[in-house]
């Protein structure tokens, strides 16, 4: 997938005006609540003791980190002594204490690091769980929300999830919680080695940090967001016109395309530069806030100095440890606007997650049990949209074995039927039954798996021939995929390719021709095996001689099977034992193929039009032949 800018600028988010339009900013407590499961896991005790076993290493190595300022108030005091009897001793209590300060730091390095070691199998284990919880969950639902969707939208919703996962717990745990815990430690010590205005002067500059920090970066959301959504569209512009590579050398629309992006890039380019400029805003405030608040502390060090209530080494105390504490909080303008980011990007999965499935199985629905393969359709209604019925009415009955043909003009409703018959959509009025058995009453999974499909448009993955092919049935044998490639004629051309069955097909079946990519998915559905067959426009898309020979295959394949056959083009019809005639919706005609010539109806009339084409192209080939022979 293409990534355009940069993650350090912000490109995170973004994805979900394409997922979802009215989707709300969540707190980060109900995001913890939803993502705790992942967190801690039941069942996984292994984890859990990890979990216990990182936060007592965090405190342990806060307290460790607390005790690094004192080295240097000690040493300070020891080299602040007066008089030379006492010179030696003081060198050794300043070498003592600065061994200390280094024995510490090296401490503190090393318990920073088990902690955040030890959590990454936690973490990871959330990204991985809840990722493929996602991803799973993706394929449930319905045709309807993937066709409402565009890919590139999802799959970068998938992406910034399973990143902001890693995001939230490791920021959560290697900078929230360990800054909470120093900032209480930090305000402990001022209130018991000094006084109680230590400690509110500090509370005031922490609290004056965090909110001018929350307000800042709130202000930066929607400059963030222009940045995001220009992004996403550049992103989606660039894999869009990539997929359609030979459209666009077909139109010769290089040129256009590269407008088309550019555009997108250069509002990307103008929102980053405000991006910036407003982090920079952010850093300078949160600087002149925390030194104003330093220095606030130290003067009145000084003058406690002055009357004799502190230390020089004191002094050095509150530096170091406010220093210490600004470390962390230099990250709380990051910490806060990327856990609020990936808080965004961890509910845009979980709103996927949230989504029911427009296609359940009902409860307790038993497996579909083909026992003969007989499909009837029984006033079947069916629409997208409500304003635009698409079936009104259609019954047919296919009998076990037999080939029932649907044709029609574009648009008649022709597809629609073999989407309900696999129940990608559910009829809003009629039924479809196999073998006397409602197929809204059976599971999904063994309806798919007793009907075979080979579409019009066969898009492979990009992977072997051999990979596609298996794809049909994953536990059959080499043999097995051998004997189904042979059966769909494609054996010769595997033989014929380097690497064989393990050649690669490119990005969609691309590197295969047309009548190779539909053998591919005849052989496919030969190693399935099913019942049921559905041929969607299989060969539509095919030349003459090419889809001669795949229509042998197809025979091949229907033989002994109750077979659908989806068609425009008439002439791949004729042999079906019943040819049922859509147009608008509805079932306007039906018969053999010759009992619908002798109807002089709407069927004759399309194969009239369609063999008068056929005669005039025939011609046409004939009489360029002869004006090549002439020349």
């Amino acid at each position: 997938m293409l990534r355009m800018g940069s993650r350090a600028s912000g490109n995170r988010g973004g994805a979900a005006e394409i997922v979802d339009a009215n989707f709300k900013d969540p707190s980060l407590l109900a995001t913890l609540a939803h993502l705790w499961p992942y967190i801690w896991p039941k069942g996984r005790p292994d984890l859990e003791r990890r979990v216990l076993l990182t936060f007592v290493l965090l405190l342990i190595g806060k307290f460790v980190n607390t005790a690094v300022p004192y080295a240097f108030k000690w040493g300070a005091d020891a080299l602040d002594q007066r008089g030379e009897a006492a010179i030696p001793s003081l060198l050794a209590g300043a070498v003592g204490f600065t061994i200390l300060y280094g024995v510490l730091r090296i401490a503190q390095a090393l318990l920073t690091q088990a902690r955040d070691a030890l959590f990454a199998a936690v973490a990871m284990h959330a990204v991985k769980r809840l990722a493929s919880d996602v991803f799973v969950h993706m394929h449930e639902l319905s045709m309807r929300f993937h066709i409402s969707r565009k890919t590139g939208g999802l799959t970068r919703v998938l992406e910034r999830g399973r990143d902001a996962i890693e995001t939230l717990s490791r920021l959560v745990m290697s900078s929230g919680a360990p800054t909470i815990v120093e900032f209480v430690l930090v305000l402990a010590v001022f209130l018991w080695q000094f006084n109680w205005t230590y400690a509110f002067v500090t509370a005031i500059t922490i609290f004056l940090y965090l909110a001018y920090t929350a307000l800042a970066t709130n202000w930066r959301i929607s400059i963030r967001r222009a940045m995001n959504e220009s992004d996403i569209d550049a992103n989606v512009k660039a894999i869009d016109s990539l997929l359609n590579y030979e459209t666009v050398k077909y139109f010769r629309a290089e040129e256009r395309e590269a407008e088309r992006y550019d555009k997108s890039m250069e509002r990307y380019r103008i929102a980053s530069i405000d991006s910036y400029t407003s982090l920079a805003i952010l850093n300078a405030g949160q600087a002149a806030i925390f030194t104003i608040g330093l220095t606030l502390v130290m003067l009145m060090c000084v003058y406690d100095i002055r009357a004799g209530r502190a230390s020089v080494g004191d002094f050095v105390l509150i530096n170091a440890m406010m220093i210490q504490l600004y470390q962390p909080l230099n990250f709380m303008g990051t910490f806060y606007r990327e856990v609020r980011q990936a808080v965004v990007d961890i509910e845009r999965m979980f709103s996927i997650l949230g989504q029911n499935p427009e296609i359940a199985d009902r409860p307790g629905a038993p497996p579909l049990m083909v026992s003969e393969g007989h499909v009837t359709f029984e006033n079947v209604e069916f629409y997208y949209d409500q304003k635009r019925p698409i079936l009104r009415g259609v019954s047919f009955d296919v009998k076990p074995g037999a080939t029932l043909a649907i044709v029609g003009p574009s648009g008649a409703g022709k597809s629609t039927i073999s989407r309900l018959l696999f129940r990608f959509y559910e009829p809003q009025g009629g039924r479809i039954l196999i073998d006397g058995q409602d197929i809204l009453a059976v599971t999904q999974a063994s309806l798919r798996a007793a009907i075979g499909m080979v579409p019009q448009d066969t898009v492979l993955f990009n992977d072997s021939i051999g990979y596609n092919i298996r794809y049909g049935r994953w536990d059959a044998s080499d043999a097995e995929v051998r004997e189904a490639a042979a059966l769909a004629q494609i054996d010769r051309f595997i033989a014929s390719v380097p690497g064989g069955y393990d050649a690669q097909v490119g990005e969609r079946g691309l590197k295969l021709s047309g009548g190779e990519k539909q053998r591919v998915a005849i052989a496919r559905t030969i190693l399935k095996g099913p019942p049921i067959l559905i041929l969607d426009e299989a060969t539509s898309a095919l030349d003459s001689f090419t889809e001669h020979e795949i229509q042998e295959a197809l025979r091949r394949v229907a033989k002994g099977r109750t077979t659908l056959v989806i068609a425009h083009r008439l002439s791949t019809v004729v042999e079906a034992d019943e040819i049922v005639f859509l147009d608008h919706g509805r079932v306007v005609e039906r018969g053999t193929h010759q009992q619908l010539l002798e109807k002089n109806g709407e069927y004759a009339a399309m194969w009239n039009r369609q063999r008068e084409a056929a005669e005039a192209r025939a011609k046409l080939l004939a009489a360029e032949a002869e004006g090549l022979e002439a020349e």
